[in-house]
């Protein structure tokens, strides 16, 4: 019997322990083939032999880390717009409710002389008294009775039970769209993680390269510096850039669109920030809705609703002042300046600048006015 039980509880053996001379020697075995698939792992998550990346992934993995921000940044952007939406209602409703209930405590002060005056000539009626109960339930059954009755005593409380009616129903809205703003903002919180995380990761990724190789890229796109200020105006100097801009908004279909491209030619060289709107700073979305906002119409903040703002143009027919939007996902927009180019807002370290419309994936074009 001790025996039977000796041998029950003797202790499993490993699985790899048969496998050269025992189980110690095995985990020796497994632990290092792990360390070395880890180790073999390289910057494209292959599993071949590691080595350095080239500029070129660098550069390949810094763009997506960008354009995953550009994602990320138009969703904290929508998520922004709707929570200051339900800010302004919630504090329309609030200011509304308290509007509601002055004028419901004068109604109470009023059912309140009224009753006290029936007292006084010999006692309340038994209608108002029901009225006057805790149960406002019953307010509004009495109520509906005395109306029907067309007593002044009717008219004074049914008055009543319509405003706690009413006041019930804005602190009901109010309380709801607390709920709708707090998870919004939750939301946005979610994405401005999402964003800082991305761009966090670019720019570690950007720390691996040389100050020459920084510097190559910056010349080619402006990845990783913010150029020089004709450099950031495109490819021409000042005189050039002022000409161009005469030009295009010359073009625009009607002078809001010469207008919106006027101003993102003035924008030329100010710097990306994710989440900006003007007049310091911008990102793409917040440039071409302060552009469009300077000829006087009011395009919504995202990528995701410029969109539909206006009719789609064919990208044969595009004019200055167009949005023209680029990924599948509609991530970027940048306005449309004739001659194959365009006025966008990159992304950190690239500068509002001028480039060509074939340096990113094409999706759509809308006119918008």
């Amino acid at each position: 019997m001790t025996a039977t039980v000796a041998s029950h509880r003797k202790p499993r053996q490993h699985p790899l322990a048969s496998l050269t001379g025992g189980s110690r020697t095995a985990r020796t075995a497994a632990t290092l083939a792990l360390a070395g698939a880890a180790t073999a792992t390289v910057f494209d998550g292959t599993g071949q032999a590691a080595s350095p990346p080239t500029p070129a992934q660098v550069k390949g993995r810094i763009n997506a880390l960008y354009q995953e921000a550009e994602v990320a940044t138009q969703n904290y952007n929508g998520a922004k717009e709707a929570a200051g939406t339900a800010r302004q209602e919630l504090s329309r409703l609030q200011d509304e409710a308290a509007r509601r209930t002055q004028k419901l405590n004068a109604a109470r002060t009023e059912l309140g002389a009224l009753a006290a005056s029936q007292y006084r000539s010999g006692g309340v009626d038994p209608t108002v008294r029901l009225l006057l109960s805790a149960d406002p339930q019953r307010y509004l059954d009495g109520a509906a009775v005395l109306e029907r009755a067309g007593s002044h005593q009717a008219t004074a409380v049914a008055g009543y039970a319509r405003r706690l009616g009413s006041v019930r129903q804005v602190r009901q809205r109010a309380e709801e769209t607390a709920e709708r703003l707090a998870a919004t903002e939750a939301t946005l919180k979610k994405h401005r993680v999402t964003v800082v995380h991305k761009l966090d990761a670019a720019e570690q990724l950007l720390s691996r390269l040389t100050a020459e190789q920084r510097q190559r890229m910056a010349g080619r796109d402006g990845v990783g510096t913010v150029r020089a200020d004709r450099g950031a105006r495109g490819d021409g100097p000042l005189d050039g850039i002022l000409h161009g801009s005469r030009a295009a908004a010359a073009a625009a279909p009607n002078p809001r669109a010469a207008r919106a491209v006027s101003f993102a030619y003035a924008a030329l060289g100010k710097p990306y920030v994710w989440g900006a709107t003007g007049p310091s700073a911008f990102d793409c979305s917040g440039l071409t809705q302060a552009a469009w906002k300077s000829g006087g119409v009011a395009l919504p903040r995202t990528t995701y609703t410029q969109i539909s703002s206006g009719p789609r143009i064919d990208r044969s027919q595009l004019a200055p002042g167009d949005l023209v939007f680029f990924y599948s996902g509609i991530s970027h927009v940048g306005l449309y300046i004739g001659g194959g180019k365009m006025i966008h807002a990159p992304h950190p370290g690239a500068p509002v600048r001028i480039a060509p419309i074939d340096q990113m994936p094409f999706a759509a074009a809308t006119r918008p006015g």
